[in-house]
Parts: C-alpha cells; sequence; structure tokens
C-alpha cells in the first residue's frame, strides 16, 4: 500500500487489500481488513475491480484506463500523481482561491477540469499543467464535476441548487437544468452518455432525493429516486450486468446505500451501515460490487445481488 500526499495532514492513499484481521460473526459476515485511513474517508475512486484509490479530507478521482491520478485538496492544490512512478506528484495545477471540490479528467486524460468554491471552473492541460480556460458564475460555488463518456462536455452541480452541463471547448455553459430545491451534492454520467444524475441535500425527509436528467433529447427531468431522510452524498450509475435492471446507487448522511431501478425510480435494495456516520462517497467497481466511503469506518465493499429478490451487503471493509 502506498500513499500519495498533497500534504502531510491531509493524504490520499492508494490501496489494494492484503490480508485481513479475521472475520467477525458468523460465515458470510463482512472481512474486516486492517483500516487505510485513521479518519473519516471523503472519496473513493475505482482503478480496477480490485484496486481504488481514496482520499480523507482531500477530493480524489480516477483516469479510467490511465495510470494516473489527480487529487484536490482544502489547501487550494490540484495534483496529478503517476500510480507507477515517483513518490511525488508529476504535475501541479495552481490558480483556484479557495477549497477545491471538483474534478473531471477527459476520456484520453489529457485535459482536466477542476471547480471550487471561488464560483470558477477552470480546464489544464495534463501534460503541461497550462491553464487553457478559466470560467466564473456569480454563486456557483462548485460541488462536483464528471465528463460525459466520448463527448467534450462536463457536468457540474453546485451549491446554488443547479446542475450545468459545460462545453469543454470553449469553456462555456451550453446548458443549466431547472434548479432543485436543495444544494446539489454530487453528479454522475451514465456510460452511454443519455443521462445524468444529481443528489441533493436535505435533512428529516425533506429534500434528499437523487434526480435523473435527460442530456440528449428533452435535456428535462425523467424522474426523482426519494427514500432518504437525509442529504444524499453521492450518485453513481451501476454498470449493466446480467441480473439487475438498469440501476442507480446512492449513500446518504442518513448512513444508508440505496439501489434503485433506473426507470421505475422502484428502490430495490437498502443497506445500512450501521456506526459508520454520515456516507460521503460512491464508486461502481463492477455490475455487482460498490465501495462505499464513510466518516467512521473506512471503506466499505458492498455486493449488489440482482434476481427475483435484489439485496445489497456488506462484503468487507477496510
Amino acid at each position: 500500500m502506498g500513499k500519495l500526499q498533497s500534504k502531510i495532514s491531509f493524504h490520499t492513499t492508494k490501496y489494494r487489500a492484503e490480508g485481513s484481521m479475521g472475520q467477525t460473526g458468523p460465515a458470510g459476515a463482512s472481512w474486516q481488513h486492517s483500516p487505510a485511513h485513521t479518519d473519516a474517508v471523503t472519496s473513493v475512486a475505482a482503478l480496477k475491480p480490485d484496486l481504488c484509490v481514496s482520499g480523507g479530507r482531500d477530493k480524489v478521482t480516477s483516469a479510467l484506463d490511465s495510470s494516473r491520478v489527480f487529487s484536490a485538496s482544502r489547501d487550494r492544490t490540484v495534483m496529478m500523481w503517476e500510480l507507477h512512478g515517483p513518490a511525488g506528484p508529476s504535475q501541479h495545477f495552481p490558480g483556484h482561491d479557495l477549497v477545491v471540490t471538483g474534478l473531471a479528467v477527459s476520456p484520453d486524460a489529457s485535459q482536466l477540469c477542476t471547480g471550487s468554491r471561488d464560483n470558477t471552473v477552470c480546464k489544464w492541460d495534463t501534460e503541461t499543467g497550462e491553464c487553457l480556460g478559466r470560467a466564473a458564475i456569480s454563486r456557483n460555488l462548485v460541488t462536483h464535476l464528471c465528463w460525459v463518456p466520448g463527448e467534450p462536455y462536463v457536468i457540474q452541480t453546485s451549491e446554488d441548487k443547479t446542475t450545468r452541463v459545460w462545453d469543454s471547448r470553449e469553456l462555456q455553459v451550453a446548458h443549466t437544468f431547472p434548479a432543485k430545491q436543495h444544494i446539489q451534492t454530487c453528479c454522475d454520467v451514465s456510460q452511454d452518455g443519455r443521462y445524468c444524475l444529481s443528489s441533493s441535500s436535505g435533512s428529516a425527509g425533506h429534500g434528499a432525493e437523487a434526480t435523473l436528467w435527460d442530456l440528449r433529447q428533452t435535456r428535462g427531468r425523467v424522474c426523482e429516486y426519494k427514500g432518504h431522510f437525509q442529504t444524499t452524498t453521492s450518485c453513481v450509475f451501476l454498470p449493466r450486468g446480467p441480473t439487475l435492471a438498469p440501476s442507480i446507487a446512492t449513500s446518504s448522511s442518513d448512513s444508508t446505500v440505496k439501489v434503485w431501478d433506473q426507470g421505475t425510480a422502484a428502490c430495490l435494495a437498502t443497506l445500512c451501515l450501521e456506526g459508520s456516520g454520515p456516507l460521503a462517497s460512491l464508486a461502481a467497481c463492477d455490475s455487482s460490487t460498490l465501495l462505499c466511503a464513510s466518516s467512521n469506518s473506512g471503506i466499505h465493499v458492498l455486493r449488489v445481488r440482482g434476481g427475483a429478490e435484489p439485496a445489497l451487503e456488506e462484503v468487507a471493509a477496510f
């Protein structure tokens, strides 16, 4: 296990489970591996089915099919790391004035988009570190970014309750979806590029929904996924599997993870991770495996079972 450090007290960890602390409970209970973090885990990204990158107080994203990882920190730094290179960062992207809260890497890993609480979105050349563009929108406190597969578009959520579609070529807003009633906390894009998700803050059962948006035809709201009692912190599309209908997953500050039927918005399965505290981030490893980052109990490995009675269970934690 190696650590990729943005600064001494804030670290990002590349982790592959090696060995365990022993199995607790009866056969079939989850395996408890050595903890990868000593404090809250705020983000997790899957590199391979058996390899992930996680961040403590930093944000983390990974470039698919790449040996590079990008991190953003509360100290306003953005860095690029080579997984199989030297221990230090291979590139820096300075320029934001406040905490960097969003990262999105282009499909070919040649460009990086970053977003910040300073109301700006920036575009960077990953090889040279040059800032290729900077756009500011009043009160656009960025919460999350993701790149549309195979397209020049970037999805962005904001504390101003909107979800925007940016054209990365000119770094201009191509579309803004209707504002929701609550802060939009996270976004994700389907692998075919047809839909995007956003998730909402909330409390006491008000808000806290995830929303499916059409990116290609109506560019409007398709449906909502309601059931969490507190802020929905993360939302992801699950890769297509042989036994599960097209589905999405959400995590929440109420310590639950839910799997939903994408088309009908029916909740297929719910798992409460007791004692985990607020859940911060989800990553889909494959059609049946999820990683969930928690405040109190590290990273949880969850298995999604399809079939006539879909289920969600914890199989490991580290």
